[in-house]
């Protein structure tokens, strides 16, 4: 199935050029031995040594060759030589008075001399279990009015070794990987969630890709069952979302009719309710084991009336589905109030009398702008030229103390 991308969204790279090496992160099994092969490595080797980098880079979480102890200190320097396994750049880093984390976090660079995008990623935790978001995509392209993330343009789709990459920063900083002191089986980071920057489905490949890696029971080992993918409604991708990658999904809905879902999620204009819920009967493997989660976000006087409760479940019926209500979380310049929560509840009160699970989304990390619908980086992207004028600018600025200059 090709997408249909709209044609207002701009051209994107699937990976910017490296430019220090292939980074092995985030390659498939196949595409490691590829790679192996093309270093010189003998065909009746490669699949022991697929193996061996697996192990090291998601069982171990290993992110130097050096600490590949078991391998021969030759193949440790070729492999060096040929290939990096660096992490991401964390920009910042802030901790929530509530134990959320998030990172702002530095992807790399189309050029050399100019820094590269950036993106979010948030880290949850609860009383039992540990839930990441990642992001998917530098910016957005949907514009919904009610997410900070959709007032950035899109910049570009991540790699799979980007959105793995934010895996990893999370599990170094929680000290998850083997060695740390910690009981390995109990996880902190139990369940991923794709809703942070970026729509999923318009980076489908890499997604895809990105969640086998993690799911594989070889190394992250991540159950598709503890993986979510939601989407603002990519119609033509959510059935092959179900046969190709087979994680849970979720769908941004917010709205009960196509007049105010057009205004809370423009793409409604061009996949509209029917056809959304349409798609949503017909999710394969869908059961009561495997629910959808529609999340629908609490606005004060626009989706929050008794009448939309009633009329949310009329539309799901016949759909196993989760509701998550989500308190609106304010950013600069947004156009919404949250709802009061007195009204919250009795939205609720109205969706559980009707048999749906209902649980109201406790926000976390808004203190530090991490609470959903609030990510955001600003990605400047600066000539070679502009950087040079900044840095003799800062130059003269710092030196008219000193009584001089050097450039």
């Amino acid at each position: 199935m090709t997408l249909d991308i709209p044609q207002t969204q701009p051209p994107v790279s699937a990976s910017p050029p490296n430019l220090t090496g292939p980074n092995l992160i985030g390659m498939t099994r196949e595409g490691l031995g590829d790679a192996l092969r093309g270093i010189g490595i003998p065909d009746k080797q490669i699949r022991m040594r697929v193996s061996q980098l697996w192990h090291f880079l998601y069982s171990k979480g290993h992110s130097s060759f050096d600490e590949m102890t078991t391998l021969s200190r030759d193949l440790r320097a070729t492999l060096a030589r040929h290939f990096s396994i660096d992490r991401l750049e964390i920009v910042t880093e802030q901790k929530s008075s509530d134990g959320t984390r998030k990172w702002l976090i530095r992807l790399p660079s189309d050029r050399p001399g100019v820094p590269g995008p950036e993106v979010e990623a948030v880290y949850i935790p609860e009383e039992n279990r540990g839930t990441l978001c990642v992001s998917s995509q530098v910016g957005c392209t949907l514009t919904c009015t009610f997410c900070h993330t959709g007032t950035q343009k899109l910049v570009r789709n991540l790699t799979p070794g980007e959105i793995i990459g934010q895996l990893l920063i999370a599990r170094d900083a929680l000290g998850e990987w083997p060695g740390s002191g910690r009981n390995n089986e109990d996880r902190l980071v139990t369940n991923i969630v794709f809703m942070g920057m970026g729509e999923p489905l318009y980076n489908f490949d890499n997604v895809r890709d990105a969640i086998e890696i993690i799911s594989d029971g070889e190394g992250l080992s991540l159950s598709k069952r503890r993986i979510t993918l939601s989407t603002s409604g990519v119609v033509p991708m959510i059935e092959k979302t179900g046969t190709d990658i087979g994680c849970m999904l979720a769908i941004s809905l917010h709205g009960v009719t196509d007049e105010i879902r057009d205004r809370l999620v423009p793409l409604n204009k061009k996949y509209p309710l029917k056809e959304l819920l349409d798609a949503c009967r017909n999710f394969p493997g869908l059961s009561n084991a495997r629910r959808i989660t529609f999340e629908y976000v609490m606005l004060k006087g626009v989706n929050d009336s008794l009448a939309d409760a009633k009329k949310l479940v009329q539309l799901l019926a016949g759909i196993p589905a989760k509701i998550n209500l989500i308190p609106f979380n304010p950013w600069p310049g947004s156009p919404y109030e949250c709802s009061d929560w007195a009204q919250i509840e009795k939205f609720a009160d109205v969706v559980n009398r009707a048999g749906y699970a209902s649980p109201v989304r406790t926000p976390r990390g808004r203190d530090i702008m991490a609470a959903c619908g609030q990510l955001k980086s600003e990605t400047i992207k600066k000539s070679a030229g502009e950087l040079f004028r900044e840095r003799k600018a800062n130059a003269a600025s710092n030196e008219d103390a000193r009584g001089g200059v050097q450039l």
